[in-house]
């Protein structure tokens, strides 16, 4: 299956405590936190991806622009879309955007690549590690 431009998925979380600004140490900010809201649109054209790809490889996010438009209260999900704006077969690049239950709560672009050999991949970091 190819992904062609147009393309959407969605997902769909629910806020809970440890994905709050106050677990990240803004204490006493008990809303979705930036950084998890980052994680979502990730997953969100991760997930996409996913089903096109050969056994052993997987992608990575290169790059995030996001809005943080709104914040979310614990207990309420939040929607992320991605839409495929463009692809040349390793670099993927989307329209992003996320929803609670009341406001439109992110909007930005989102790049992933993919990495044909997630072993490779690895065992490439890990030799920087060691240096």
């Amino acid at each position: 299956m190819e992904l062609k431009p147009g393309a959407t998925n969605e997902i769909t979380w629910t806020v809970t405590p440890d994905k709050t600004a106050d677990a990240m140490g803004n204490r006493g900010v008990k809303v979705f936190a930036t950084p998890w809201l980052i994680g979502m649109l990730e997953d969100v054209c991760g997930t996409m991806i996913k089903p096109t790809l050969p056994p052993g490889a997987t992608t990575v996010g290169t790059m995030v622009e996001m809005r943080h438009l709104a914040a979310t209260p614990v207990g309420m999900s939040a929607r992320a879309k991605a839409t495929l704006l463009e692809t040349d077969g390793r670099r993927f690049l989307f329209s992003v955007e996320a929803w609670d239950a009341k406001d439109k709560i992110a909007e930005g672009r989102h790049e992933r690549f993919v990495v044909p050999n997630l072993e490779k991949f690895l065992e490439r970091v890990m030799k920087k590690g060691q240096g």
